[in-house]
C-alpha cells in the first residue's frame, strides 16, 4: 500500500508540473490531487523536494536495472535520457527551479552506480585501488552528466540515440586502459 500511494503522490506532482513550476507547488496541491490528506503527505515524505528525489531515484532503478556491464553501459545510459525525456516536463522544471541541486545529485549517483558496475567489470582480476577506480568513475560521471545537464538546458533536441553513440565513440576501451594504467604492479 505504501509504494501505491508515493507512486499516487509522484504522479500527482508530475501532473502538476505541466501547470505549475515547482517552486508554486504546495504540498496541499499534491494532497488534493492525490485525493489524500497532508498527514498521508507527511507519512512517506519530509517535504516536496524529498517527493523529488524519490521519483529521481524510481526513475533510475527502472533505468538501469541490470544494464551495468561494458556491453550494456550504453543501453543504460540511453535509458537515462530517455527516462529524462518521457519525463520532459518534471526534469525540465526541476532543472529550472531551485532544486537542480536534487536532480544533479540523482544523475551523479545514477552515472556512477552504472560506470561503478563497467569498472568492476573490467577490472576483474586487477589490483586496482578502490581509490583509483573511484576517480576514473568520477571523471566520466562528471563528463556524462555535464552532457546530459547541457541536454536538458538546450530543450533535449538532440536524439538520444545520436550522443550515445558519439559517447561510445570516445570511451570505447578507455576504462580499461585507464585500469591497467592504475594498475598496481
Amino acid at each position: 500500500m505504501s509504494q501505491i500511494t508515493k507512486k499516487a503522490l509522484a504522479a500527482s506532482l508530475k501532473k502538476l508540473l505541466n501547470r505549475k513550476l515547482l517552486n508554486q507547488i504546495t504540498i496541499n496541491d499534491i494532497t488534493e490531487d492525490c485525493g489524500v490528506n497532508r498527514m498521508t503527505f507527511y507519512y512517506h515524505f519530509s517535504d516536496i523536494y524529498d517527493l523529488v528525489e524519490w521519483i529521481c531515484a524510481q526513475e533510475a532503478s527502472e533505468a538501469l536495472a541490470d544494464k551495468k556491464t561494458y556491453s550494456t553501459w550504453q543501453e543504460g545510459f540511453l535509458n537515462i535520457f530517455q527516462a529524462v525525456q518521457e519525463n520532459r516536463s518534471f526534469f525540465t522544471n526541476v532543472y529550472h527551479s531551485v532544486s537542480r541541486e536534487h536532480m544533479e545529485t540523482y544523475l551523479y549517483q545514477l552515472t556512477s552506480d552504472l560506470l561503478m558496475g563497467v569498472i568492476e567489470e573490467q577490472g576483474a582480476g586487477m589490483e586496482v585501488l578502490e581509490q583509483d577506480k573511484q576517480f576514473i568513475a568520477d571523471f566520466y560521471k562528471y563528463a556524462f552528466v555535464g552532457i546530459l545537464v547541457n541536454w536538458v538546458k538546450d530543450g533535449m533536441k538532440e536524439e538520444p540515440q545520436k550522443i550515445i553513440d558519439r559517447l561510445s565513440i570516445l570511451v570505447q576501451g578507455d576504462i580499461g586502459r585507464a585500469l591497467k594504467a592504475f594498475q598496481r604492479s
